[in-house]
């Protein structure tokens, strides 16, 4: 844990912006949320807006969580809401459900000095990475202990005023990502912050501060001691929450996306030719733009398009070597799908429709009798169909074959029959003719 002495100043004093000198309302902040807030206040726990929610409204976006601070413990959080659980070995939290929506209260961490070791309470690792952290302070002090100075930011729901004991506001009007404290020592206690400046430069438009970013070349080896379901949702968020362009680049610029996607990494850095990175790049851009248009994304897609490259390239390997074609499809397939759960969890219920987006790549290419009415049936078949549109768009697939596709699904049946090749014939193995045996009397 960062030292509290090393990144909470002796007379740190709160910038307080009073509500008419800022742009949030209550308007524009969930009502579960103020169901929270009003709550915690009644009983009289202090009770704050945080985080990211503060940094949008004030920036005005539609936030996508409402997270709330407090000094009330987990344990006395859950007294107060019937529809609350607490969740988190390494952070204790609480998930109060208020109808539908689920509101994440957390107890205002302190900045106390954390020395490696193991208590009920707060554990480091030898190389200083947090494993636990349930060491309750004050909202100074769990200023100080954010990541970000503009996701340090505060609405306190008693006068409706924004407090900043960082610097927050100013970076937030610079358009400025910094670290809270020395960015060297707060990136070794939880290296999934490299990600997060990444992600929060992405989707907010902001450069990072030079001496926020410089560690980010340095340090990225570290990713490989966090879990890799932690590296799966850090990656949902990067990919999925709409600018996963601008993610893939500043991944790669930093060089960041090798470990997360370290044979994907391999294929683009050694290929010549810019297919593959083309192919990323157009993925991801047909997946923000689903996006925006509020059209449904899956993850089974996104690694589909990610680990493409090097599928295929292992399944020449094999096919160069003697397989058909559909086994080294199945064969490359588990390879892959083997190793990059090495760095990035892969639930089954992604990685199995995501090899069956590959295999039905060859299918698609069936274009004779009934194979390509049964493969229409497929549930997996949009999903390959939009697969096999991006790959010929980057010349990776034939385009005629993607058009014959496009017209197969829109024409009629007796238009669709006037499409579809006959079966090939097959060749007829004549019979032996059966020698009437030879008998005595015919001798």
């Amino acid at each position: 844990m960062t030292n509290q002495g090393d990144i909470l100043p002796a007379d740190a004093q709160p910038t307080r912006i009073p509500r008419p000198e800022h742009a949030i309302s209550r308007a524009n902040i969930s009502s579960s949320a103020l169901k929270v807030l009003y709550r915690l206040k009644e009983a009289g726990f202090q009770s704050y807006l945080v985080g990211g929610g503060v940094r949008d409204l004030l920036l005005g976006r539609e936030p996508k969580d409402f997270d709330v601070g407090t000094d009330a413990h987990p344990e006395e959080v859950r007294q107060l809401f019937r529809g609350c659980r607490l969740i988190g070995r390494r952070f204790r939290l609480a998930h109060v459900r208020v109808g539908r929506d689920i509101i994440e209260v957390a107890t205002f961490r302190a900045g106390s000095d954390l020395l490696p070791g193991d208590d009920a309470d707060s554990a480091l690792s030898e190389e200083g990475r947090i494993l636990r952290d349930n060491v309750y302070g004050t909202l100074e002090e769990d200023a100080w202990r954010r990541d970000f100075t503009v996701n340090a930011l505060y609405y306190d729901i008693n006068d409706f005023s924004v407090v900043d004991y960082v610097g927050g506001l100013e970076d937030l009007k610079a358009g400025t990502l910094r670290m809270i404290g020395d960015p060297e020592q707060r990136y070794r206690e939880d290296p999934v912050r490299m990600l997060r400046a990444v992600r929060f430069a992405a989707k907010l438009g902001f450069r990072i501060h030079p001496d926020s970013e410089k560690p980010l070349w340095e340090l990225g080896h570290l990713l490989a001691d966090i879990p890799a379901a932690r590296l799966f949702e850090e990656v949902m968020k990067l990919f999925l929450g709409g600018c996963a362009v601008s993610s893939f680049e500043l991944l790669r610029h930093y060089d960041l996306f090798r470990y997360l996607f370290p044979l994907t990494d391999e294929a683009l850095s050694h290929e010549e030719q810019g297919f593959p990175i083309t192919f990323v790049a157009r993925a991801l851009d047909n997946t923000d733009k689903r996006l925006a248009e509020d059209k449904p994304v899956t993850p089974a897609f996104l690694y589909a398009a990610l680990l493409w490259e090097p599928m295929r390239l292992r399944m020449q390997e094999l096919v160069q070597q003697g397989s058909g074609e559909l086994e080294a499809a199945q064969i490359a397939g588990n390879e892959v799908t083997v190793e990059q759960v090495r760095s990035t969890a892969l639930p089954k219920r992604f990685s199995l429709p995501m090899r069956e987006i590959w295999l039905l790549q060859s299918r698609l290419e069936r274009r004779r009798g009934k194979a390509p009415y049964r493969l229409l049936e497929h549930p997996r078949f949009r999903a390959a169909y939009d697969f096999l549109l991006l790959r010929s768009e980057v010349g990776e697939a034939p385009k005629e074959l993607a058009d014959w596709w496009t017209s197969f699904q829109t024409l009629n049946e007796s238009e669709r029959a006037g499409m579809v090749e006959a079966p090939a014939q097959k060749k007829r193995r004549r019979r032996p003719r059966k020698r009437k045996p030879v008998t005595r009397s015919d001798a």
